[in-house]
């Protein structure tokens, strides 16, 4: 878990503020970082929400929150 310390915050701002990233751009970089994850084997095309229930409720139970 990541703590939102003030000097991270500083940090996204500048970096919110230098990131010149059209759509396209990052649309662009989403598909070639996905299909390097599937060629490298780490996901699957066939069912991509396989154990995101297990996830949902692993998360919720490290948030407190009900099941």
């Amino acid at each position: 878990m990541v703590i939102r310390t003030p000097e991270l915050e500083e940090f996204y701002r500048r970096l919110i503020a230098e990131e010149d990233l059209s759509h396209e751009q990052a649309l662009q970089i989403f598909e070639s970082l996905y299909a390097e994850a599937l060629s490298l084997g780490a996901i699957s095309e066939e069912n991509v929400l396989e154990g995101l229930e297990v996830d949902l409720r692993i998360a919720k139970a490290l948030n407190g929150l009900k099941p």
